[in-house]
């Protein structure tokens, strides 16, 4: 989770306020329409390679794998040690939690949110969505709210280290024209950040951490309505 003063270091850096702001990343582009990709000039729908230092650092994230995959297996027995050892009071707590989980997985599902965008193509947000890595190769975003709409930020060229020293504005988008929301309007914790677009389509970005410094601002903000 992005802190105060790393925001306001990171806002600074661009001239801009920030309300909040954190890094996102987005799912992977789908294929569009053949008719649409060529409308539009058949943009890259993809991030760029990583250089070799970063090609450095995959293969050795691949070495570590099994490193990985044994903490996670660690993590999953303790998980289970602390149920079996939880209080009366923790366990009628755990099925509440399971459910929680449930619910907001099947909401997930059931509003599209699994996807990276609403599906529509010739809306708002499938135009924006097909000049993503025009803007930028770079696979994440800084997206800062602030006062008057949404700022997105990112190196022009993927990099692997020092992001925010070689990130500059890719993208303004005023309230006019699209919000940042939480689509479960913090009822669950999640990664979910949707930039929803005034004509009702959406695009889903996913923050580094659950419950960001993004999420928690939201939730600040009135209601669509009221």
């Amino acid at each position: 989770m992005t802190s105060g003063s790393e925001q306001r270091v990171m806002a600074d850096r661009l001239g801009v306020h920030a309300e909040a702001c954190e890094w996102c990343t987005i799912d992977k582009v789908p294929q569009p329409p053949t008719d649409v990709l060529e409308a539009a000039g058949s943009p890259r729908l993809r991030p760029g390679r990583l250089r070799p230092l970063g090609m450095v650092g995959a293969a050795l994230a691949a070495l570590f794998t099994p490193l990985v995959m044994l903490l996670t297996l660690l993590s999953n027995a303790e998980e289970a040690l602390k149920r079996a050892l939880a209080t009366k009071e923790e366990k009628e707590r755990l099925p509440a939690k399971d459910e929680d989980d449930r619910r907001r997985d099947a909401i997930t599902a059931e509003r599209g949110f699994d996807q990276v965008l609403d599906g529509n193509w010739h809306g708002s947000a499938g135009r924006f969505l097909l000049r993503w890595y025009s803007h930028s190769t770079h696979h994440q975003r800084l997206v800062v709210a602030t006062e008057d709409g949404i700022v997105l930020a990112a190196p022009p060229q993927r990099v692997t280290t020092g992001r925010e020293k070689r990130m500059q504005i890719v993208t303004r988008l005023p309230t006019t024209e699209a919000m940042p929301a939480d689509p479960f309007n913090g009822e669950f914790d999640t990664r979910m950040v949707l930039l929803r677009f005034r004509d009702g389509s959406w695009l889903r970005l996913d923050t580094e951490e659950p419950r960001s410094s993004l999420h928690t601002y939201l939730l600040r903000q009135p209601l669509p309505g009221n």
